[in-house]
């Protein structure tokens, strides 16, 4: 486990309205380097500006690296890759995405997190995708709830090792030969007064480490957990640490999607509502929109902010990560942002709303979690989720 870092500054930035200008402004600032990872990566009105203003600071001689997932992003325009390669930007996908009907574990081992570093003195971590939080919603949806901060400080000499690390490693598997080039040295010096590590799963040396995050603060917790997470689907272990905190008295509140964009996963989920109610889980739905929220609040002291949905393919198979903080101030700042969802944009799930559920929809909550749990032990995490 890593340890804390005291004297970090990190700025708590909600939704795409407030991320995007943030790393913009990053970037048109940059005067050395740029490491960006994304799971994905769209050109539309809402990028397009940080696209420009990528192929902009490669074209001032800045070091551009880019790294997006092969599945996710997908679809990426070809030119817009011709473009940022021109300007001299480096662009690759991880783990290219080619179709096939075998069903391979390595396949689900996708390059999940949000990560950007700037000049070794500004990081981004987070959960927001690189396209417009509009798009795909129905008409009169908000914009895709989602978070992201914006770090400087100590905390940014383990952000610039795991990205500088997983670009130096993808280098070696395709066999280049890569230039030394002297990166900007991590800002490290104390810039405010908040401790902070850097949590990231990969599939080596971190493979439970968000995991272990989680279950270790939920078994300390003593007054109140906050969970706000766009898919849901624990495993055993973390099931069974966020039910006996609610039954040692410890208030337990969840905010989980309620017009998803995955409905299978979604109904899944719900299959487990009874028996969080049961031990006296406050589960509320969010109804504003798409949320794609992955944050938690405990003893308003710890919180996390980041990329790891609470299932077992981000728990599992992913590279995630997320960034945790222990200050009150902050803590109190995101605790107050998720409770104004849960008050405003919220429909509060009780023991009568399942009593009265058609008897379709509990079955078809049940055959979506069979489903799920079949999806889970072709991918090999059947050991994760254990028997129940």
């Amino acid at each position: 486990m890593s340890r804390f870092l005291p004297g970090n500054r990190v700025d708590l930035l909600r939704n795409g309205d407030e991320f995007f200008p943030a790393l913009k402004a990053a970037i048109d600032g940059a005067r050395h380097d740029i490491q960006l990872e994304t799971y994905i990566f769209r050109i539309d009105d809402t990028t397009r500006p940080l696209a420009e203003a990528l192929v902009a600071a490669a074209r001032r001689g800045v070091e551009v690296r880019i790294l997006v997932d092969g599945f996710g992003s997908r679809t990426f325009p070809a030119d817009w890759v011709a473009l940022l390669t021109e300007a001299g930007a480096h662009f690759h996908f991880y783990r290219k995405f080619r179709f096939t009907w075998l069903p391979r574990r390595n396949r689900l081992r996708r390059l999940h997190r949000k990560l950007a570093v700037i000049d070794g003195r500004i990081g981004f971590v987070g959960g927001i995708n690189l396209h417009d939080d509009r798009d795909n919603a129905e008409p009169g949806y908000a914009a895709r709830y989602d978070y992201a901060v914006r770090v400087e400080g100590p905390v940014l000499a383990p952000l610039c090792a795991t990205t500088r690390g997983l670009w130096r490693h993808l280098a070696l598997l395709r066999g280049e030969v890569w230039p030394v080039i002297e990166l900007s040295r991590p800002a490290t010096a104390r810039v405010g007064v908040m401790d902070a590590r850097l949590v990231i799963r990969d599939n080596v040396k971190h493979r439970l480490s968000i995991e272990n995050e989680y279950l270790r603060e939920i078994r300390a917790a003593r007054q109140d957990i906050l969970i706000a997470n766009a898919y849901f689907l624990p495993g055993l272990r973390l099931r069974r640490a966020i039910l006996a905190a609610a039954r040692r008295g410890v208030r337990v509140e969840l905010l989980l999607q309620g017009r998803p964009d995955h409905p299978v996963m979604q109904w899944a989920t719900r299959r487990l509502y009874q028996q969080f109610l049961d031990a006296g889980v406050q589960i509320h739905e969010y109804r504003a929109g798409y949320m794609h929220a992955k944050v938690a609040v405990i003893d308003t002291l710890w919180s996390t902010v980041g990329s790891s949905n609470i299932d077992p393919f981000s728990l599992g198979l992913a590279r995630e990560a997320n960034l945790v903080v222990r200050n009150y101030a902050f803590a109190r700042e995101l605790q107050a942002s998720i409770v104004r969802r849960i008050r405003r944009d919220s429909l509060p799930i009780g023991h009568d709303m399942l009593r009265k559920a058609r008897w379709w929809h509990r079955g078809w909550a049940t055959l979506c979690y069979g489903f799920s749990r079949f999806a889970i032990n072709i991918a090999g995490l059947g050991e994760y989720y254990g028997k129940e």
